[in-house]
Order: structure tokens, then sequence, then C-alpha cells
């Protein structure tokens, strides 16, 4: 999946998603190949994977809702979109339900974003804005809907449109979650909804110190991920705690991922070491940040600009101190601008 692709998937992918009403293959052979379907998925085995629910799919006489919803899925994250395409129109000729009728068309309004966002294709965006006004027609009061739809339309240049989009999900989102911050964001700069974002996120770190995503914005945030398992994440640990040093007092959030599994192993590493900047564990690469981010090698790291903006990521130990020293220099101007417009507003 191309960058673009993938900030797409990060900033619609919080949404909740309702699953249309589960309906696995009846058919004796397709539920069997179903269940290798599953297997193979499990391994990360995703070509395999697609190839079977499909097949499991042709064998049910092309009647399983589940299959379809897997290729869907499946084909969208591998930029597919034929096959994820021709599945989710299958989806909505097949939908009775109120409900399924919206999450069919919201399907393929994501997957139409997704292509149109990697393409750069207008015409492929307008069509996924088509699908989340077919889901918004059935309920106007869809929470995924009108936070994707906002994004479809801050694409296609049509700022005020998505701002009110944006401002209704606002409104209907739980007040103080990651998505609502993120959705007003976009309402006062939907300029931000073209960018490619980092993902909204919320957590509590080691020290007890709660950082969210969204709240972070006007500093530069470098996201480590590590483990005190990895052979170059502990090479690479100098590095950090250099760069810690460095830009200490600067407008700088350092936030190191671990991917340990056993906590005590984890506190007592960060100790030792003197890892005095914020850390989180989150398991493996299975955890919720990990999935978020895509993570499925260490170390590796993502450098946030102050506008929340992913600039840089890197596997590796790769220098990244220079573009730090260009993102906190921009920061400073951004706080310094900020305080100007406060001063003159009094």
């Amino acid at each position: 999946m191309s960058s673009k692709a993938l900030a797409v998937a990060m900033l619609a992918g919080s949404i909740l998603v309702s699953a249309q009403t589960s309906s696995g293959p009846a058919d004796a052979k397709a539920q069997k190949t179903y269940a290798e379907a599953e297997q193979a998925l499990h391994a990360h085995r995703y070509f395999d994977a697609l190839d079977k629910f499909k097949k499991a799919n042709k064998q049910d006489k092309d009647q399983c809702v589940e299959c379809l919803k897997q290729v869907v899925s499946l084909a969208t994250s591998m930029g597919d979109f034929k096959a994820a395409d021709s599945a989710s129109r299958e989806l909505i000729a097949m939908a009775k339900d109120p409900q399924d009728v919206k999450d069919a068309h919201y399907q393929r309004g994501r997957l139409l974003l997704q292509e149109g966002v990697d393409k750069k294709k207008s015409d492929v965006l307008a069509e996924s804005d088509t699908e989340f006004k077919a889901v918004l027609a059935v309920d106007a009061k869809d929470a995924r809907a009108l936070f994707s739809d906002g994004l479809a339309l801050a694409r296609l240049n049509q700022d005020a449109a998505a701002q009110a989009d944006f401002k209704q999900f606002a409104d209907i989102a739980r007040p103080g979650s990651v998505d609502r911050t993120r959705a007003l964001r976009f309402a006062e700069r939907p300029e931000l909804a073209r960018e490619r974002m980092a993902p909204a996120f919320a957590l509590t770190a080691e020290d007890g110190r709660r950082i969210s995503m969204d709240d972070l914005h006007g500093k530069v945030v470098l996201l480590d991920f590590w483990a005190t398992w990895c052979g170059p994440c502990r090479e690479a640990l100098p590095h950090m705690k250099r760069i810690a040093q460095k830009f200490k007092g600067e407008p700088l959030v350092i936030l190191s991922v671990s991917l340990d599994s056993d906590d005590q192993k984890w506190k007592n590493f960060i100790t030792q070491n003197e890892m005095t900047w914020a850390q989180y564990r989150d398991g493996n690469f299975d955890g919720p940040m990990a999935k978020l981010f895509g993570v499925r090698a260490i170390p590796h790291t993502f450098t946030i600009d102050a506008d929340g903006v992913l600039q840089d990521e890197k596997i590796g130990d790769a220098s990244i101190e220079g573009k730090l020293k260009k993102l906190i220099a921009q920061a400073q101007q951004l706080q310094e601008a900020r305080a100007e417009q406060r001063a003159s507003a009094k």
C-alpha cells in the first residue's frame, strides 16, 4: 500500500465500522476453504487468503457475505481495487436490511476513497462521496460516513462541505475522544485532511502522563517503536538518548513504544538505561499502536511535524537529527506566530 493510501486507512480506520450481518458459507466445501483462508490470514499469507476467500464464495454459489467482506478488506489493503470493488458491488446487491445497506455502501465508499487518494483520481473521489451520501440518506447521523465523507470532500477541495461534515461528526462524537478532537481540527483547517496525517491516538505513558496526538499540535513528535529483545534497538539507544539531550527544552516530544511482553523486564530496562522521555508498552506487533501505524519491523521511527503531518518514516537507526532540527525550527516559528496573534487579539 502506498503512503498516501496508508494515510487514508489511518485517518478513517479509528472510526468504528459496523459489520454487515455476518453470514458465513453454508456449503460444506466452502466452509473448509473459508477455514483455510482464515488460517492463511492469521499467518499473514495475504494473497493466499484472498484467493481462498474468493474461492469459498464461489463454492457457496456467490452468497457468502462474510467471504465478500473479507475480500473487500484484504483486496483494499493490498491495493487490488478492482477485486475489492467487484466484491463490494455484490455486497450492495445482496443487502436487504437498512444496516446492511449502510455498511455495504460505506465499505465501497472507503475503498473508493483510498483508491482516489492513491491514484489521484478526482472522479473516483467523487464516487466515494456518492457512496457516503448513500449511507447518510439512510442515517444522517452515521458517524463513519460523516467523517469519511469529510475526507473525500476535502480531497475534492470542497472545503465548506467538508467542514460541515466534520462539525456534524464532532457534534455526535463522544466528548474527549481522539476522533472528535481530530474532526474539530479538520473543521478548523480542512487543508490538513489532504495531508498524510499521523493517526489519532491517546495513551497513558509509563510515568502517568496522558499523551494525545492532537493535543500535541504545535510540537514535533518523534515516535520510536522498539523492544528490549531487539539487538538493533539496543544499538540505537545511545543515539536516541543523544537526541533527547540535544533537543531538551525544545518543542519536541519523544515517545518510545515498546513491543515487549514482559512488563517488569521493560520497566527495569528503561530505569537502568535512564530513558527519561515518555515510554509506553504496546506488548507486541499486534498491539494497538503497532497496528495503528502498521509497524512490522523494529526499530521503526516516525517523525511528525507541528501540524501532526507525518514527515518521515525510517526502519533502522538512520540519522534523523537533521530532519528534527528543521521541523523544530518550524514549530518555533509557528509558536511565535500564534503568540503574536493572541497578543494582537487582546
